[in-house]
């Protein structure tokens, strides 16, 4: 069973000077403004890699919330921080890395069982698989 979702994107004018707006098919983001300004001059908007960082830190903290389950636990959060660098390369652009930074709150827990399944839900997040990019993973945990 195959699960799928839609973005769409347009943008109005070619180059440094269009502007375009992206959308989620499931409105949770509709025609948010993205561009060259807003992707390398800091101007209000999103642009790709802000959602691909959104999209990376939901995804590893739903994979760690779902290993700390798995592992017995019933209480606890989680919070992620995702950043994702894009640099020249070859000529172009390329997303090279994506850091995480978590933090990990779980009553009975010990640090190194929560580094162990913080890795595995690192390695095994499908956003993780499906960058093809550095990633890190950086881990602070309070029992």
């Amino acid at each position: 069973m195959a699960i799928t979702n839609t973005g769409s994107a347009t943008y109005e004018g070619l180059g440094k000077g269009g502007k375009g707006h992206v959308s989620t098919g499931s409105g949770a983001l509709s025609a948010q403004p993205y561009g060259f300004q807003t992707r390398f001059e800091d101007q209000p908007g999103t642009n790709p890699e802000e959602l691909i960082a959104a999209a990376h830190a939901s995804c590893f903290t739903m994979a760690l919330s779902f290993k700390l389950a798995e592992a017995g636990h019933t209480d606890g959060s989680v919070t992620t921080h995702a950043t994702v660098s894009l640099d020249k390369v070859d000529g172009g652009f390329a997303v090279t890395k994506s850091e995480l930074s978590t933090k990990g709150k779980v009553p009975g827990m010990d640090r190194p069982t929560f580094e162990k399944l913080a890795q595995e839900a690192k390695d095994g997040c499908p956003i993780s698989k499906l960058l093809d990019a550095e990633i890190t993973l950086e881990t602070k945990f309070e029992g």
